[in-house]
């Protein structure tokens, strides 16, 4: 049922409502497909075989795969397909200024510095050390007066 060449539609996962084509039989129940998907193994109960058959050798290219789907007019774009080892872009958005980049009237915000672990564990035990001294001030002044 599931031949070389065979166009489908993937049925789940991220690519699912996309078509694709059978490159290469794994076993009785895997194969190899490629095309408007991104080229991986895939169980056959994720495919709906469709009535179509492209002429493909087993273990054709990316490329040769998506330019049959593109002649049989299943699908109207290249898939891009992507490179080992090449360079994401960058994520940082676009309308952030550099600090040089800013109007001369805008004023740069200032950086707050951050208490190193050290210095924050001096500040504590600081403040430990002055809590029993306001405990006691406090005691003192709700004490009632004595007549």
């Amino acid at each position: 049922m599931f031949d070389v060449g065979q166009v489908c539609v993937k049925l789940a996962g991220r690519e699912a409502g996309k078509k694709c084509v059978i490159v290469k039989k794994v076993d009785k129940n895997f194969v190899m497909i490629d095309g408007d998907v991104k080229r991986r193994k895939c169980n056959i109960d994720h495919l709906m075989p469709l009535n179509k058959t492209l002429d493909l050798k087993s273990g054709a290219s990316t490329e040769a795969a998506v330019e049959a789907l593109i002649k049989a007019g299943l699908i109207t774009k290249k898939v891009k397909a992507k490179v080992k080892g090449a360079k994401k872009k960058s994520t940082k958005p676009k309308h952030v200024k550099k600090a040089s980049e800013k109007a001369p009237g805008e004023t740069p915000k200032k950086k707050t510095a951050k208490k190193s672990h050290a210095k924050k564990a001096a500040a504590n035990k600081e403040e430990k050390k002055e809590a029993p001294a306001k405990k006691a001030a406090k005691k003192a002044s709700k004490a009632p007066a004595k007549k």
